[in-house]
């Protein structure tokens, strides 16, 4: 039960994640930021989190709602409900938190965590990366990652 306690104890609400990060932000962590559905986990989103992580001390991930997956990817996504997709990115060793957002995008939950490094995959432009502008402002970096060529969430569903 203790390795649960230690995954449930990741998923946390925004109002609590504020705090979080204050707390770590005073003891001197560098918070990295990023965001997705994460809807179908695959080795691009394991390899993507492990070198988002790198990037800093604390890895939080943003994660979107049902609702917001809906709006976005359409009636017959997300194949995985919001719990599980949480519990599955919580029980990675390189993910510290994990907050829903259920907006269009994230750029709420960034202003008010206001990373130190805002990660997102290459296949964005940083002028296009939601929230690069609070983090520039606030003296942070945005980051981009190669995606690993091969793996998508859509084509593995395809593929089902």
């Amino acid at each position: 039960m203790k390795n649960l306690l230690q995954i449930q104890n990741k998923i946390v609400s925004r109002n609590e994640a504020v705090e979080i990060v204050k707390r770590w932000k005073e003891q001197g962590e560098k918070l990295v930021f990023t965001n997705g559905c994460f809807d179908i986990v695959h080795k691009g989103h394991v390899f993507f989190l492990a070198e988002a992580k790198d990037f800093g001390t604390k890895l939080v991930v943003g994660l979107n709602t049902d609702a917001s997956v809906k709006r976005l990817k359409g009636e017959s996504r997300p194949v995985k409900e919001e719990e599980s997709r949480m519990y599955t990115l919580a029980a990675f060793s390189c993910v510290d938190l994990i907050v829903l957002f259920d907006e269009e995008t994230p750029y709420n939950l960034i202003n008010s965590l206001v990373p130190d490094v805002l990660v997102k995959g290459k296949d964005y432009e940083i002028s296009e990366i939601v929230g690069a502008d609070v983090v520039l402002k606030h003296g942070g970096v945005v980051e981009t990652i190669d995606l690993q060529k091969g793996f998508s969430s859509t084509a593995y569903i395809k593929k089902m």
